[in-house]
């Protein structure tokens, strides 16, 4: 239809509409380019599947019509500084209805992402959507917390009645909830993106529960914003699951993410399994790079690793098995010999409770010489944080398959394995894998002190010391641990794919 042909209502909707577009905020979205950084709706853009975004609230602007022109807050606060909506997301490759999607895009662009009433109407608004249509929602957190310049609202005086906080957190255990960050984000953002179940940011992040104003007003002194939170910093410390290098990694990263709780995907392929053969070393006092194992068993490019550096110990993410996807735990033994530390036993214990409310199947690399012992561990709180790890195992109601790789020892090796080695579905030991109540060294000093301490010649009692591991060693290998009924079987290394298939397929996964 001609341009001239359209009534004035429509024309009106349309220029309405286009000022809440990039187009029509030409400067800010320079500003946003000139620091390397994308808008919200170009982030937008890249995350949603083409042409799949309803959005809800566009119109809104900030409740600010009783201090500023009412045509340039349709602009400079368009949408409000939320962009909110349903939509799919990886559609193409994994179909449609469950693809389905909610997206939150909170705009730096606007009075620097501050949360204003609309705002939180909106916010609101997308939140009971998803909780009722049960949607997956992704967030991108970039702001500054609350706004104190919404003179409109005058039936509210600290307005901490707000629902907000509360629906966003309802979500937890219900649906997925993505976050995603780039730039700053303090205060009531840093709470939203805190509060997902898993959180990306980039490399250029600062991630506060204060910004550098609050920390001012609170009288302690002034801090430069990028002081606050680095993404570094919050990397090490566990608050970032995944750190990207830029809003497009990012952005990429959390379709990723999405699609492990989105169903099978029909297109994969693998590698070699036979290599799995030769990756443990002939020498058991040597480590290797679990790693490799774990991209080697997963289809190609399908592994993904949460909070990489925090609690290395043992390493969580997902992975795809002919497409079915799964979640991962594995003891990585070139960190303390594989020792399950209480930093990185308190991450698994997260992990598993977040998989299990969404139902995704557990795959557990054991390789571990049992819990990190000492007073340095008991100063980081082991008991209550080592624990959590056996109460999370016992809690799970998802089928678990667990694959010894070589060491299975003491409690620790328990607590990989859902607090014991019946808990799995299946329960398989390469054939390099040990098992015993503690590491066969310390039950040798241990169980045979009097006798070492006989042998005044160092030499000799080295020698007895390595005879009698050697003995515990061929009486806790893998054959004699499946001979005695404590694991279920020991397999060839190269079909370790094809027995968690099978076993997940037998508890009708």
């Amino acid at each position: 239809m001609p341009v001239d042909d359209i009534r004035p209502e429509l024309q009106a909707l349309r220029e309405r509409q286009r000022r809440t577009g990039d187009d029509a905020r030409a400067e800010a979205r320079e500003r946003r380019h000139q620091r390397g950084y994308r808008t919200a709706r170009e982030n937008l853009a890249d995350l949603v599947d083409p042409d799949s975004f309803l959005e809800y609230g566009q119109l809104a602007v900030a409740a600010q019509r009783s201090r500023r022109d009412y045509g340039e807050l349709q602009s400079a606060t368009a949408a409000d500084g939320i962009l909110t909506g349903t939509c799919t997301i990886n559609a193409d490759r994994l179909g449609g209805e469950r693809t389905r999607a909610a997206v939150v895009v909170n705009d730096y662009a606007v009075l620097a992402g501050t949360q204003g009433y609309f705002h939180h109407y909106k916010l609101d608004r997308i939140c009971e959507i998803a909780e009722e249509q049960h949607l997956p929602v992704v967030m991108y957190t970039e702001g500054g917390g609350g706004r104190p310049g919404d003179t409109d609202v005058q039936t509210q005086i600290a307005g901490l009645h707000l629902r907000s906080f509360r629906n966003w957190a309802r979500l937890a255990g219900r649906v997925p909830r993505i976050a995603v960050n780039n730039g700053y984000c303090f205060a009531g953002n840093a709470a939203l993106f805190g509060c997902a179940d898993f959180t990306i940011a980039t490399r250029s992040s600062w991630i506060g529960m204060a910004g550098p104003a609050m920390i001012e007003g609170g009288g302690m002194g002034k801090v430069d914003a990028r002081e606050i939170g680095p993404a570094d910093v919050q990397e090490k410390n566990g608050v970032i699951d995944i750190v990207a290098e830029d809003e497009a990694h990012a952005t990429a990263l959390a379709r990723q993410l999405l699609s492990y709780f989105q169903g099978d995907d029909p297109q994969w392929d693998c590698a070699d399994q036979q290599g799995l053969r030769d990756i443990v070393p002939e020498d058991r006092r040597w480590a290797y790079p679990v790693r490799r194992v774990i991209e080697t068993i997963a289809d190609s490019g399908s592994f993904l690793e949460l909070r990489r550096v925090f609690g290395r110990g043992i390493i969580t993410g997902f992975m795809r098995l002919e497409g079915r996807p799964v979640a991962l735990i594995a003891n990585d033994c070139q960190q303390l010999g594989g020792a399950v530390d209480a930093e990185s036993a308190e991450k698994a214990a997260r992990f598993l409770q977040l998989v299990n409310a969404f139902g995704l199947p557990v795959v557990s690399l054991t390789d571990t010489p049992g819990f990190m012992v000492g007073p340095a561990s008991e100063a980081a709180a082991a008991v209550r944080r080592m624990s959590s790890l056996f109460v999370s195992g016992a809690a799970l109601q998802v089928p678990v398959v667990a694959i010894f790789l070589r060491k299975g020892y003491g409690l620790g090796a328990m607590a990989m394995t859902g607090g014991s080695f019946v808990a799995p579905v299946y329960a398989a030991s390469w054939p390099t894998g040990e098992f015993g109540g503690m590491g066969l060294e310390g039950a040798v000093r241990l169980g045979f002190r009097k006798e070492l301490e006989a042998v005044a010649d160092p030499a000799e009692r080295e020698a007895l010391f390595e005879k009698l591991v050697a003995q515990l060693y061929e009486s806790g290998k893998a054959t004699e641990a499946a001979a005695f009924l404590e694991i279920d079987a020991v397999i060839d290394p190269a079909d370790t794919r094809q027995v968690i298939l099978a076993a997940l397929r037998s508890a009708a996964l």
